[in-house]
């Protein structure tokens, strides 16, 4: 067995290992916060609350138009010269959230825009206020408009979490590093970093298609009975 080929089996399970403890776990928790607050920051900029309507645009302005690296530097590096010491971690946590926030908070703006108005009026209609006409009628129909850009979002924070090697997190990208400065095998190590992200992304991306076309069943099957019960009805 030549010396390449060793090196890439001994060292797949580890990296493989490190993106199952660090690199999902970091990317769920991130998504799930991130689309939290992206709900809100849609919420705040639909409903134009003065003041923090402004703030949020001012926010998703500056986490879009500055590169997600430079935002990690600032929150690990440049906070410390003001006193402001965030672990490793943390501050890819918080990063990578406020990032996801501002891209996805114009997805479900988006969504939440393309529901039909008469849905909000029935909503009103029927005496909901404005957060029970949004949990039960608004946000529901929204989401299956969201779930397709969304989960594109989520398959990228997968590979965009390497940048977190950056600053000192030991997830599979920092992993892969640190066995290649051992090894001096650079080639063979990031191709096989490469794949393992591939195999994530993949796995991820046949979920996709799975819960795409779950959603597409329901809207069919919602269609016809609404068509059935028309025609009945005449």
């Amino acid at each position: 067995m030549s010396r390449e080929l060793r090196i890439f089996i001994d060292s797949f399970f580890p990296i493989l290992i490190t993106g199952l403890k660090v690199t999902i776990p970091l990317t769920l928790i991130v998504f799930i916060l991130g689309t939290l607050l992206a709900v809100i920051v849609a919420i705040i900029r639909i409903r134009k609350i003065k003041v923090l309507s402004q703030i949020s645009w001012f926010y998703v302005w500056i986490i879009r138009g500055t590169p997600l690296i430079v935002q990690l530097f600032i929150v690990f590096f440049g906070l410390p010269k003001m006193g402001i010491i965030i672990p490793a971690i943390p501050a890819a946590i918080i990063t990578f959230t406020l990032s996801v926030g501002a891209y996805s908070s114009e997805i479900v703006r988006s969504a939440i825009l393309a529901v039909p108005t008469g849905q909000w009026e029935a909503a009103e209609a029927l005496g909901f206020s404005y957060i029970q006409m949004m949990i039960k009628v608004i946000l529901p129909q929204a989401t299956k408009i969201a779930v397709p850009p969304l989960f594109n979002s989520f398959i990228s924070l997968v590979k965009d979490t390497s940048l977190a090697s950056t600053i000192t997190v030991t997830e599979m990208f920092l992993a892969t590093q640190r066995i290649t400065a051992r090894t001096y095998e650079p080639f063979i190590l990031y191709i096989e970093v490469g794949l393992i992200y591939l195999i994530f992304c993949s796995v991820l991306t046949w979920l996709q298609s799975k819960v795409e076309d779950k959603l597409s069943f329901n809207k069919g099957k919602s269609i016809k009975k609404k068509e059935k019960s028309y025609v009945e009805v005449n």
